[in-house]
């Protein structure tokens, strides 16, 4: 795999996973209500927990996307 495809891999990548984070984000935000009563009749988490759990998995989704999307990305495209 030549050094372009990879760039260009790497770019889609990392647009792909942060819409998805974004979208998530948004989500979560706007009908809270909504999902925290399908997650919690899914799998019987109290409904107090689940904005903590939200958070981490935001948090953590976030996280793992600057460090395998973003950051390989940048430094291919500033060392390139």
């Amino acid at each position: 795999m030549s050094y372009d495809a990879l760039i260009h891999f790497l770019g889609w990548m990392a647009l792909v996973n942060g819409a998805i984070l974004i979208i998530g984000t948004l989500v979560l935000a706007m009908a809270r209500e909504w999902i925290m009563n399908i997650h919690s009749a899914m799998t019987g988490v109290d409904r107090v927990d689940l904005p903590v759990l939200y958070f981490s998995y935001l948090g953590n989704f976030k996280i793992a996307w600057i460090m395998l999307n973003l950051v390989p990305y940048l430094v291919l495209r500033l060392v390139m």
